[in-house]
């Protein structure tokens, strides 16, 4: 087993009330982060747009846009990602989201492919190698502020895909001025093992969020899709092998995976920057997956506190979230 990575800029300290992991991960996701931004009144939802961003290839992907008051010099453009089975709305895309527009940047929050209810967008179904389509759905955000430097925060799965487009961005003529991971699942086969491995409650969670947007699937394309032998399925290990079988050209789940798995050296060495928030504790994304991880090269900022279990870094009841400080701190260092 390789070493643990050594933990950097570990100055979140949570009330003992919310400490555990578990609970971290569940307020994380949960309405009253979001409740709370809507009681400040935020400005973002009243000016946002939905658009169905063309992709190439007849692909389609939706978001919204939030554009800055008349008469504000937006600071840039931010590009959100939610985590797999996460969407637009999601507390911690929301919440990050306001934050950001509170400060001045035009945000988009991007839905990926079969999430957020676009289940109806596109026939084949979503599965987490689709990178070009959104760098292609990317490409055609920044067409509304061409002209705004542009930045990406992505969360778990998102996360990785938020990283790619650091990575691999730039060659496909994205450059974002910086890519941000919050808790981000760099070895996918890693985390699989995890959400099997760990909690019955996540994993129970997990499988029927899956389930259900099988149905989703099922409902919006009727006859296309047999998804009754994922009925019996309790593994995620098991469910991704069955699906690459059925639904992609890879060889082998191994193969499928590998193409977005994310190593340390792999993401020190990106061809734009990058910052990496991560938990010690994270119930989901192992920790061992950093080893060797540093804040050199391409890496501009790398924490990795004790606690905070999976997009969550909550304070306390109050519900204020570190990991957005933490952010916020890196948008205004990019001016």
């Amino acid at each position: 087993m390789s070493a643990a990575p050594v933990a950097e800029g570990a100055d979140f300290r949570p009330s003992w009330v919310v400490a555990n992991p578990q609970v971290q991960s569940i307020l994380a996701t949960k309405g009253p982060r979001r409740r709370l931004w809507l009681k400040r009144g935020s400005r973002m939802d009243a000016v946002a747009q939905k658009h169905v961003l063309d992709c190439g290839d007849g692909v389609r992907l939706a978001g919204y846009h939030s554009h800055q008051p008349e008469g504000v010099p937006p600071r840039g453009l931010l590009v959100l990602i939610h985590g797999w089975e996460g969407h637009h709305d999601s507390a911690y895309v929301y919440s990050m989201a306001c934050q950001a527009y509170a400060r001045g940047w035009n945000i988009f929050r991007l839905n990926l492919r079969d999430h957020g209810g676009t289940h109806a967008l596109n026939a084949e179904p979503f599965h987490s190698a689709r990178m070009g389509e959104v760098l292609e759905a990317i490409r055609a955000v920044q067409q509304f502020d061409a002209a705004l430097p542009l930045a990406m925060i992505g969360f778990s799965l998102g996360g990785n895909f938020a990283l790619r487009v650091g990575m691999q961005g730039p060659a496909a003529g994205v450059t974002p001025r910086l890519s941000i991971g919050i808790s981000p699942a760099i070895d996918p086969g890693a985390t699989l093992h995890a959400i099997d491995q760990g909690p019955l409650l996540f994993r129970r969670y997990f499988i029927g969020k899956w389930r259900k947007t099988l149905r989703a699937k099922d409902q919006a394309w009727p006859g296309r899709y047999d998804f009754s032998p994922y009925a019996g399925i309790k593994t995620f290990v098991e469910t991704t092998r069955r699906f690459v079988s059925d639904f992609t050209d890879f060889p082998s789940s191994e193969d499928y995976l590998g193409t977005y798995t994310l190593t340390p050296a792999m993401l020190m060495a990106s061809a734009s920057p990058l910052a990496i928030i991560t938990a010690q504790d994270d119930p989901v994304i192992p920790f061992r997956d950093f080893a060797g991880l540093e804040a050199r090269g391409s890496v501009i900022q790398y924490d990795a506190p004790a606690r905070g279990g999976h997009c969550g870094f909550i304070d306390s009841l109050g519900l204020e979230c570190w990991a957005e400080r933490r952010v916020m701190a890196l948008l205004e260092a990019l001016r």
